[in-house]
């Protein structure tokens, strides 16, 4: 029997390769968006082209709008929870905004599934940030990379939380409320904490999707610029594994409500942001790619890699797509659609 699904962010990177899936087996979805990024008609297109206007269901709509929220998730069996402010300098430069989209919006949200009496499934797109900068955890350089001293399977959930930046606040506020929604009220929700997530669709700008954009960078000759010594070390999760993930927590509702998971790549998905990638980019492109260097940014991590064990165990979940194919299949992706950027 096929679902009513709710995807706030429908038309975003995430969101539109949620909904073709979810489309491609015969679920009923609708996009809650507010088409403010540039890539969300893109790709609000593409999936009218490929399933027809009729079956993509549209609300435009922003997750600040709480009656309209409340009033459009009705019917919903299952709220993906994938809105809002993606950029830590921009939540710099407009907190203000980044806390109302983020922590109001995600608030918003819960309370629309609370009055739901049809008790949605609700799974919320958290962050890696919420553990800030981890300065309290050693790490060691080698030549190529930077690797923690003694976390060899990855960061896990039990790891302090802290929050940096604005959007580290606003996304672990909304973190925590959707953990204690189901501590307090029963709402069957769970909390996923991504790492870099990467795959088609990706409009990728240079602070928010940085495997996205230095393909696109290289592709289409944009400039490029490294910022550090290119050995951070990052673990990345090919969204065709994210979403996987989802429907495993989904498919497990009963037993994982209430529960935080990391989902990246994990240990053995890693890479270093240009030591390492930057070989893979020129192997793909066949030839040399120039990039500028700039000073390390405030708050960038050495090294962040997720222990991704509990979501293993828990959710009978693992990355299938390693990081050679999945990179290359979102270079082909982007070298077949360069008109798009």
């Amino acid at each position: 029997m096929s679902k009513k699904y709710f995807i706030t962010g429908g038309a975003g990177f995430i969101g539109s390769n949620y909904v073709s899936r979810l489309l491609e087996r015969g679920e009923k979805v609708t996009i809650y968006d507010n088409l403010s990024r540039a890539g969300a008609p893109r790709n609000l297109a593409w999936l009218q082209e490929k399933f027809g206007e009729t079956a993509v269901r549209l609300i435009v709509g922003d997750v600040r709008d709480a009656g309209l929220l409340t009033a459009s998730t009705r019917e919903a069996d299952v709220i993906v929870h994938l809105a809002g402010q993606v950029a830590v300098t921009t939540s710099v430069t407009h907190p203000r905004e980044d806390f109302e989209i983020n922590a109001n919006g995600t608030f918003n949200v819960l309370e629309a599934a609370r009055l739901n009496e049809r008790k949605p499934v609700i799974l919320y797109a958290s962050t890696n940030k919420v553990y800030g900068g981890m300065e309290d955890v050693p790490v060691v350089e080698d030549a190529a990379r930077w690797r923690y001293a003694d976390l060899p399977l990855g960061c896990p959930e039990t790891q302090p939380l802290d929050f940096h930046s604005p959007y580290g606040c606003s996304k672990g506020a909304g973190d925590q409320y959707v953990r204690d929604y189901a501590r307090i009220y029963g709402l069957r929700s769970v909390v996923l904490r991504q790492s870099c997530i990467y795959g088609p669709r990706q409009f990728g700008v240079e602070d928010q999707g940085w495997v996205a954009w230095m393909v696109i960078a290289a592709v289409t000759g944009c400039p490029l610029t490294i910022y550090g010594d290119g050995k951070q070390i990052r673990d990345v999760l090919h969204v065709d594994d994210l979403l996987n993930a989802y429907d495993a927590a989904i498919a497990r509702i009963d037993k994982v409500a209430g529960q935080v998971y990391n989902l990246g790549g994990g240990p053995e998905n890693t890479m270093s942001i240009w030591t390492e990638f930057g070989p893979l980019l020129e192997k793909l492109l066949g030839k040399s790619v120039p990039v500028a260097r700039g000073d390390w940014r405030p708050g960038d991590q050495k090294v962040f890699v997720a222990d991704i064990r509990k979501a293993e165990r828990e959710l009978g979940w693992k990355p299938k797509i390693g990081v050679d194919a999945g990179v290359g299949r979102l270079f082909e992706w982007v070298r077949e659609n360069k008109e798009l950027f």
